[in-house]
């Protein structure tokens, strides 16, 4: 008998700290009953994933010749014949030669199944192909928790309705994702609805490592670009992220005439920039604050992120992992929601009042929601903590059923 070998597939290690907190949710679960040796990632940085937990890792797509860009149509499409055709058949071989052998193959959670950023790269063309792959080398696939939407293409929609229709096991993180999945022609309504990988993350890795807490209170301020800001409905327009960004500096000058301080938090690296923006519009609009009262420690993985948020008391978050790890640590929060898993997670928490619409965002209704944040602490506290909990039951019941009867005999 032998340990199983899993294959994992995702967008990991680009620096999203939401995607590697699930990311490591899986691992901690998996480690229990596979070896080091037996676990494999398909993902979008491999270098990055390889070295950080020292597993064996693969490109999502590799690029095998240089780009090269020609403003001749008859030129690109003998390319793309000639060149492209045959070294995408040579990355499929490739594919098949790496999960050959392996008996479970899983989409590990997160938003994957969209095409607001592109067709290939991670989305629905190549979950499409290593699903398809997968199938090929008779492994167990299973989609494990994940999110969807926006599907704005009809080829991205059709690449996605049948890589889960090849699944063997489909959950879904929100009922949200659940019926758009069903809009697009999948039978989602046998599959089951379980929480956000995260909400797994094992006690110990939420422990706080040390360091400063100031005697005041500390809001959480979670900010985003607009760049990332997808949506299943309209997403916000350049003008309401502008206005986004006009009432989160009100808000922040208010919190400080309140007594508090304010911790800036990101959720990606593709965030750095707005807290630099952020902070040149508050010496803009001529927010004073004495040094320190406005804290903007950089985080780059995380587990940084964790010990960012471990040091606040309130926390106003956008990213759906901003909040989702903050609610983890029992801080009481409001999300700014550009998407249904925002709503959809505060919605599962029992806390649908403290969300708010970007596209609506004002800044009297959030200094409205905050202080009833704030005389509502120890109810809010406890109904986390109760709900956390049946996150927990629900994925720990997951994973028993995916990983039941794995370990098995070497295949031949």
């Amino acid at each position: 008998m032998s340990a199983p070998k899993v294959s994992l597939f995702g967008h990991f290690g680009g620096g999203n700290f939401g995607n590697e907190s699930t990311l490591q949710a899986m691992l901690c679960q998996l480690r229990e009953v596979a070896p080091v040796g037996r676990i494999s990632c398909i993902c979008s940085f491999p270098e990055i994933v390889a070295a950080e937990y020292n597993i064996a890792a693969m490109p999502i797509a590799r690029a095998l010749f240089a780009p090269w860009k020609s403003p001749n149509r008859v030129v690109k499409l003998l390319r793309k014949l000639l060149m492209g055709v045959p070294s995408e058949g040579y990355r499929w071989l490739c594919g098949i030669r790496m999960l050959w052998g392996t008996d479970i193959f899983a989409v590990v959670g997160t938003g994957l199944l969209t095409d607001a950023f592109s067709l290939e790269g991670w989305g629905p063309y190549s979950t499409f192909k290593w699903t398809f792959l997968a199938k090929l080398c008779r492994c167990r696939v299973c989609f494990v928790s994940v999110g969807a939407g926006p599907l704005n293409r009809a080829t991205g929609r059709f690449l996605v309705r049948w890589a889960l229709r090849l699944a063997d096991f489909r959950s879904y993180r929100d009922r949200a994702t659940q019926e758009y999945v069903a809009s697009i022609g999948v039978r989602a309504y046998e599959d089951r609805i379980c929480p956000d990988l995260a909400f797994s993350l094992p006690p110990k890795s939420l422990q706080y490592d040390g360091g400063h807490k100031t005697t005041r209170s500390v809001v959480g301020l979670g900010l985003m670009a607009h760049g990332g800001m997808y949506s299943v409905g309209r997403p916000p327009s350049a003008e309401e992220y502008a206005a986004y960004l006009e009432t989160l500096v009100q808000f922040v000058q208010w919190l400080l005439s309140e007594g508090y301080d304010v911790r800036l938090l990101i959720g990606d690296l593709a965030d750095t920039p707005v807290l630099k923006k952020f902070t040149a519009l508050l010496r803009d609009r001529a927010v004073v604050y004495d040094s320190g009262r406005v804290i903007d420690a950089p985080i780059v993985s995380a587990k940084g992120l964790l010990d960012q948020l471990a040091q606040t008391d309130f926390v106003v978050g956008t990213r759906f992992h901003n909040v989702l790890l903050a609610l983890l640590l029992k801080k009481p929060s409001i999300a700014i929601s550009f998407h249904h898993k925002c709503s959809s997670l505060m919605s599962q928490m029992g806390l649908s009042e403290y969300c708010l619409d970007i596209r609506e965002l004002r800044l009297d209704r959030l200094m409205e929601q905050f202080c009833v944040l704030r005389q509502s602490t120890d109810i809010i506290k406890n109904r986390i903590e109760v709900r956390i909990e049946d996150c927990r039951k629900l994925l720990d019941l997951q994973y028993r059923t995916i990983l039941k009867g794995l370990c098995v005999s070497e295949r031949a």
